[in-house]
Order: C-alpha cells, then structure tokens, then sequence
C-alpha cells in the first residue's frame, strides 16, 4: 500500500479520536483501531516509511500515539 495512503488513514483515525476529551485516551484508541484492523504488513511499512521521514503528513496526535505505543504495535518480524 501506497505510504500517502497509510498516512492519510492514520490521520482520519486519529480525526475521529481526536474529539475524546482526555489525550491519553486518544492516542490509546488511536493505537487500538490500528492494531486491531491494519495488517501487519501495513503496520511495518508504516513505520519504515516513519523512520525513513515519509510521514511529515501525520498528524501530531497520530505521530504522539504511534510513537508511545510502537512495541505494541510493530509486528512480531520487526523485532
């Protein structure tokens, strides 16, 4: 899947997300949906792309979730 791609639903998630009052509980239900309903090849690619510095798109509360819940969410082969 195309990077631009992956950002763009990363940030219309953290859109929704992003109404909740309380940040932590955000940036968790950011890192929930995306464990639970992106493939793990997506969630590789994604943070490649991360570590290469193509996701200067991502929202600040998206890069803030991804980012504290990593470990959580990099796939068992990333390791």
């Amino acid at each position: 899947m195309d990077t631009h791609n992956l950002v763009h639903m990363a940030n219309q998630i953290g859109q929704f997300f992003s109404a909740y009052p309380d940040q932590k509980e955000a940036m968790d239900g950011i890192a929930n949906h995306i464990r639970k309903f992106w493939e793990p090849r997506m969630r590789l690619q994604f943070f490649q792309a991360m570590d290469q510095g193509q996701t200067e798109e991502l929202s600040a509360l998206v890069d803030k979730a991804l980012r504290l819940h990593r470990a959580q969410l990099e796939p068992a082969a990333a390791h």
